[in-house]
């Protein structure tokens, strides 16, 4: 897979780059014709602090309270809480970042220290990919769960522009950066009904060749 692997810079920072490798992979959700490789942004100090810029560029007109990390953004997260705090609506604020837990059920929880956290703040969700917005759901019930409000949500690869309720998804790259990007429920699936296989299973941790 690797050796298929292209590189797609960012189109306001060319120092913030992914990298795809196109084929036929499942998730949780759906088969994709790409997998989006996020690596470097998410472990990364340098490529972090740049991405964080470019997402913060977004939200100078938006007060955020709290930052919530999912799939593996805490590093992001904590470059843009630092960008945010430092320029516009948000100037000089201190803002939390937390990352939820996962209980048996694979409900989003928040424990009781970090509750108040949530509660009654301004809220800006980031995720590391968006394609069918489900996790995006997950997220918003725990939040109303909290009485956390959601202000954005913000990305490093989103599919999708808006949430199902119409809240704005900000994201570094989207579909159009990857030629004819696909995404599909696994029983509508056109690479399966060609007869290729599943080149890898992947989630938010990366993926596992079949």
């Amino acid at each position: 897979m690797e050796d298929r692997m292209q590189t797609i810079e960012c189109r306001t920072d060319s120092k913030v780059s992914i990298g795809v490798i196109p084929g036929h992979y499942a998730t949780n959700h759906s088969h994709v014709n790409y997998y989006v490789d996020m690596t470097s942004i998410k472990t990364s100090m340098k490529m972090a602090s740049e991405a964080a810029k470019q997402l913060a560029a977004t939200y100078t007109s938006t007060h955020v309270d709290t930052i919530i990390c999912l799939e593996g953004t805490e590093i992001l997260g904590a470059f843009l809480a630092q960008s945010l705090s430092e320029a516009g609506i948000n100037s000089g604020s201190d803002i939390n970042v937390v990352t939820p837990e996962l209980n048996a059920v694979n409900q989003m929880i928040f424990r009781d220290n970090t509750q108040k956290k949530i509660w009654g703040k301004q809220v800006l969700l980031l995720i590391s990919s968006a394609s069918t917005g489900k996790s995006i759901i997950r997220a918003q019930d725990c939040l109303q769960y909290y009485n956390g409000h959601l202000v954005s949500v913000a990305s490093i690869f989103s599919a999708i522009d808006t949430t199902a309720d119409g809240v704005a998804i900000h994201s570094l790259f989207r579909g159009d950066d990857l030629p004819h990007y696909n995404t599909c429920p696994a029983n509508d699936c056109p690479l399966c009904k060609a007869g290729q296989k599943v080149d890898a299973l992947i989630n938010s941790f990366g993926y596992s060749k079949l």
